[in-house]
């Protein structure tokens, strides 16, 4: 989506916010207490909250508890409830459940998506059954069924993501009813979205896919609350009307079988290289880490594991300059990091040495006479530095993680290696070569290697050929289903064709790493290539490009045109190639979306349920 708007991140918290505060606008620094509340929500309304509010923000906006609908939850019957779900079946039966039992003061329904007449009737009968109508202060529907990741990525959803997964899509036998229930999940997550951003698309979409159906019928929904002007969405006070300029969003829909190579990618990217390889979900990694004695004497219990939990969110300031960089940059930055905190640190333990303080606590420093300024500026800073020794350790600790997994795997041999077949470079070594190399991946990274070989190549290997490839996969360890699919997607597809360029990677010299490289280094890179990105655009982004610019292409040129006034499975590659794509383009802003965010691992093991026999 390209825009001229707000990030949607701050349009969506804005409307949290406003639903926090018993739908009215969040005024920011008003004097006195918040009310007190308890905030119910479902696994749902979790996800959306949970990538845009920190716990400490709810506190701020009163919100003492918050809990699952249908956990078991105490009555707290002086206490108004924030209730943010979406409107099923299952938790309208709960919330009336809840008014039966009079578990709170007041209840203050939030619908994540809008919901139906009768649901509604369901819930004033219970109402009215438990003698509770005055107690249900406001039902609204919120629109907000997308989860924001980024303030320029979203996702349509987490919960039940199976139901429009590029698997739910492909199956063959799928029926049209669940066809038509898959769309209908997209639209609706897609129509919440525009309401939330407060402007109507002008739509485009490649002919003859899923993508067109989706357009099809996002363009029917606008169109039909356009058409009733008194209760638009798009008209008068609502949300987003009046924080936006003129110019309309352009909304290009595109089909993840455009290009099935960029989401098997082994990448280099710091953020992309995070969720390919560690378990990165809604903006928070987990990490597993060994506790006890390094050296522990022989036939002791191995060493129990730690999980420990980050958020990497846009607050993190090494996050946001550093998720698009190469990884080598990224190990060079957090060493100069943690050595530009050393010294910070050094300064004021020197400083304390020289005034005889090292025992004084702060509050007896900052009493002393103005010679000590000096040193009660250091002091003033510690809670600065202290939350910078925070970030340093984290991603010291994450970036270790990743280092692990890229020589373990030689992954900077797959992701080069892979970047010469996509830009049909020549390649330095035979693939059944890296295929049969025992210590070269895993079988799935040997897999994605092939996949990729095998999609982008012109001209299919023959059969004997692609039989010696089966072979020695299969001795590998892997699972041929996968190719089994891709075989038959290449088949039967007209979009068999490769696009023609995927971008090149150039391999320095080793001077960034030098410093890095050196002993007293946290990331020793020995035997890892230091690969420097050469910038090409990615497919979705030369379609967006030539829909953009309005460029004659014959990529783009049947693409369908709605204006409703007269994404398929997406991934952090693509997602930073189009961020860097419009860098270059001064006063665009561009917004990235996908039906599911999936990795490498997620998506070859839909293709091996669709290769299935």
């Amino acid at each position: 989506i390209t825009v001229e708007y707000l990030a949607i991140s701050v349009s969506q918290r804005m409307a949290l916010k406003r639903m926090l505060n018993f739908n009215v606008p969040h005024v920011k620094n008003s004097t006195g207490e918040p009310v007190w509340k308890v905030l119910i929500y479902d696994r749902f309304g979790q996800d959306i909250i949970s990538p845009l509010l920190s716990v400490k923000e709810l506190r701020d906006m009163g919100i003492t508890l918050h809990l699952l609908l249908h956990s078991d939850r105490d009555p707290i019957p002086d206490v108004p409830a924030v209730y943010f779900v979406m409107p099923t079946e299952e938790n309208i039966d709960r919330m009336c459940q809840d008014l039966r039992n009079q578990l709170y003061e007041s209840y203050y329904l939030n619908f994540i998506s809008a919901i139906s007449r009768s649901k509604l009737e369901d819930i004033a009968n219970a109402a009215l059954a438990a003698s509770a109508v005055t107690q249900v202060a406001k039902v609204f529907d919120q629109y907000l069924n997308f989860i924001t990741l980024e303030d320029d990525m979203f996702v349509l959803c987490n919960q039940n993501k199976e139901l429009v997964s590029y698997r739910a899509i492909n199956r063959p036998d799928i029926t049209d009813t669940e066809m038509e229930t898959v769309m209908d999940t997209i639209v609706d997550s897609l129509f919440c979205f525009f309401v939330t951003l407060g402007a109507v698309p002008i739509i485009r979409c490649s002919r003859g896919t899923a993508a067109e159906m989706v357009a099809v019928k996002l363009d029917k929904k606008l169109r039909e609350n356009l058409r009733d002007a008194r209760n638009s969405l798009f008209t008068g006070d609502t949300l987003g009307a009046g924080q936006f300029s003129f110019q309309r969003p352009l909304l290009v829909l595109v089909d993840r079988n455009i290009d099935l190579a960029t989401p098997l990618h082994h990448t280099w990217t710091y953020q992309a290289l995070v969720h390919d390889v560690l378990d990165f979900h809604l903006n928070r990694v987990n990490l597993e880490e060994t506790s006890g004695v390094e050296n522990s004497p022989a036939g002791a219990r191995p060493k129990r594991k730690n999980k420990k939990s980050y958020d990497l969110t846009p607050v993190d300031k090494f996050w946001q300059k550093h998720k698009g960089s190469p990884f080598p940059e990224v190990a060079e930055s957090v060493q100069q990091e943690l050595e530009s905190y050393r010294a910070q640190e050094d300064e004021v333990k020197r400083l304390k040495s020289i005034m005889g303080l090292e025992g004084e606590d702060e509050g007896a420093i900052s009493m002393l006479s103005d010679n000590t300024a000096k040193l009660t500026s250091a002091v003033s800073s510690l809670p600065e530095l202290l939350e910078k020794k925070r970030l340093i350790d984290l991603h010291t600790n994450v970036a270790t993680a990743v280092l692990e997994h890229i020589k373990a795997r030689k992954l900077d041999v797959y992701f080069e290696y892979e970047e010469k077949i996509m830009s049909k470079t020549t390649l330095d070594k035979s693939l059944l070569d890296i295929i049969s190399d025992p210590d070269a991946g895993t079988p799935e990274d040997k897999m994605r290697l092939f996949l990729i070989y095998y999609i982008s190549t012109q001209q299919a290997p023959s059969e004997a050929d692609l039989e010696q490839y089966k072979k020695a996969l299969t001795d590998a360890g892997c699972n041929l289903n996968p190719l089994q699919y891709i075989k038959q997607w290449k088949a039967f597809t007209k979009m068999a064709s490769a696009p023609a360029s995927y971008g090149s990677t150039t391999t320095k010299s080793m001077g960034l790493l030098s410093r890095v490289m050196n002993t007293g280094s946290q990331f020793v890179m020995e035997g890892v290539k230091n690969l420097v990105l050469k910038q090409q655009n990615l497919p979705v982004t030369r379609i967006l490009d030539n829909l953009m610019e309005m460029k004659s292409n014959p990529e783009t040129d049947d693409y369908r045109y709605f204006d409703p006034k007269m994404l398929r499975g997406g991934n952090y590659i693509e997602y930073q190639n189009l961020v860097d794509y419009i860098k270059g383009k001064q006063g665009k802003h561009i917004l990235y979306g996908c039906s599911e965010l999936f990795n490498a691992t997620q998506f070859i093991k839909q293709l091996s349920q669709l290769g299935q026999k």
